[in-house]
């Protein structure tokens, strides 16, 4: 049967098998080299009050926030776009 992407959909590598997670947003269980998983800063204080405290002086801490999504919940939030037919890479028919 022929593959269809050449990573077979992962960034494993020749690891063998790789540790489950739990998806943040339905609790699939996607290995972790297959998941998305996305950073971004989270800050306790509320946008407008830090503009203004920043304004001061004042120093806002910022904490990195990892999430993890299995691709389904990735594709629903716009993480990861369904590429359009002509976009993707040109399938060689070799039999």
């Amino acid at each position: 049967m022929p593959k269809k992407r050449e990573s077979r959909g992962r960034r494993k590598g020749d690891k063998g098998k790789s540790r489950m997670i739990q998806c943040d947003n339905c609790g699939r269980l996607v290995p972790e080299d297959k998941a998305i998983c996305v950073t971004r800063s989270y800050t306790p204080v509320d946008p407008q009050l830090a503009a203004e405290l920043e304004k001061k002086g004042a120093i806002i801490p910022r904490y990195p926030v990892t999430k993890c999504y299995c691709i389904s919940c990735a594709i629903h939030y716009g993480l990861v776009k369904i590429r359009a037919e002509d976009e993707r890479k040109p399938r060689l028919n070799i039999i």
